[in-house]
């Protein structure tokens, strides 16, 4: 397992940067818990209850402050990991959740009033600044899968050595926020109570939004369970573990470089073709995970090919999804709905996580991925609902100056 995680990581990362040189050349032409599982419950379930203030925190303190408050708390929970005490693992679950909201938040929000009411900077180019960022966001993270297993396991420090070393990072975060952005606010008369109203109603008021919101819960609370059970899973095979991390993101990154390429000029893909491919990937990926985690017959290779295949899935997934977002979904009502959307994500989530903690071991495993594939046949069929409705709508189709800016130049 040790020599397939590295190869797989140098194959994949090799891959990753073949793609982008590529893409660039063509557009120069043209703890020690009882309940882990009840520790990463809270996790989700802190999600759940700043999630759907997190946004509207950030429009009355201010973008910049939140996101400051972020490096803060989410420094804060790093440290927290240092302890042995129960209720100190739970105060950081639930910091990890405030930062988790405000990082999906402040940061956005912030950036689009810069982009658009400060420096009145066209429309079209938020989407090839999110591909810009998701790109380096996913190169970064590859660098800090290895970091990670060097002061982990090359050092010897132990596993709780990436999160100390996080925090610096975090706190030079929180100072050039503090030293270079400006401050910016959301609506002084918005309310939370008519936020959430406002987005509710647009949610029911339109087939695509009720079908785009189904997609998203059951797709990233698939994922989010993901990321909790793809350690233990393979952890008592001994890889190193920064290493698959690191194997993880390189994966996401290709899958983000072909959504590019496919959705070119030259292959003129849409979407939610590509929307569609990810959610049957994830599916697929799952069923041959039921399989390879079965109690007494397990096989690592696969259950490592497996998630593979479902980070390259959600590379292609985040960007045709944050298109359709933005067409289907009006600018004012946005903030609501995406509101009412995490609800039954990371409701979905905790439930998942519950299970998990009254299951043993290996039969809960395979058990969760079992529930999962179930999630990911009925995220397929609202899928195919969708493509159905949208096939011969203009208005999610890419237009010839948005597909030139689905490969922008690094």
């Amino acid at each position: 397992m040790l020599v397939t995680a590295y190869i797989a990581f140098i194959f994949l990362l090799g891959i990753c940067l073949g793609l982008e040189f590529s893409a660039c050349r063509s557009k120069s032409n043209d703890n020690q818990c009882t309940n882990p599982a009840f520790l990463k419950f809270q996790l989700s379930a802190s999600s759940v209850l700043f999630g759907l203030v997190s946004t509207s925190l950030a429009d009355k303190l201010g973008r910049k402050k939140s996101c400051v408050l972020f490096s803060l708390t989410y420094s804060i929970c790093c440290l927290t990991k240092l302890s042995r005490d129960y209720f100190v693992l739970i105060v950081g679950r639930i910091l990890g959740g405030l930062s988790t909201s405000l990082l999906f938040s402040a940061f956005e929000a912030w950036y689009v009033h810069e982009h658009v009411h400060q420096h009145d900077f066209p429309l079209e180019w938020i989407p090839a600044t999110f591909l810009q960022a998701a790109f380096w966001n996913n190169a970064i993270a590859i660098g800090a899968g290895v970091v990670a297993i060097l002061v982990a396991e090359w050092c010897g420090f132990g596993p709780v050595a990436p999160f100390m070393v996080s925090i610096p990072f975090l706190a030079l975060t929180g100072v050039f926020v503090m030293r270079n952005w400006n401050e910016n606010y959301g609506s002084p008369k918005s309310k939370i109570s008519k936020t959430c109203i406002d987005g509710l109603r647009c949610l029911v008021s339109d087939h695509r939004i009720v079908l785009l919101g189904t997609i998203q819960a059951l797709f990233e609370s698939v994922i989010y369970i993901f990321i909790f059970l793809w350690t233990p899973v393979l952890d008592s095979y001994g890889p190193p573990l920064g290493i698959v991390f690191s194997s993880f993101m390189a994966a996401s990154m290709i899958g983000a470089s072909l959504y590019r390429i496919a959705t070119s000029k030259k292959y003129h893909l849409q979407p939610i073709h590509i929307l569609s491919l990810s959610v049957l990937m994830v599916f697929f990926s799952l069923f041959m995970l039921t399989f390879s985690t079965n109690p007494g017959q397990e096989n690592p290779s696969e259950s490592f090919l497996a998630f593979l295949l479902i980070e390259l899935a959600c590379g292609l997934y985040f960007p045709a999804m944050g298109f359709l977002r933005q067409k289907v979904i009006p600018e004012k009502d946005q903030v609501g709905v995406m509101n009412w959307f995490r609800i039954p994500l990371n409701l979905l989530a905790c439930l998942g996580m519950l299970i998990l903690h009254d299951s043993d071991n290996g039969t809960g495993t395979r058990n969760m991925f079992g529930i999962c594939t179930a999630l990911m046949v009925t995220a397929l069929l609202a899928v195919v609902r969708l493509f159905t409705m949208v096939r011969n709508d203009a208005e999610l189709k890419l237009t010839n100056s948005e597909e030139q800016q689905q490969t922008p130049e690094l």
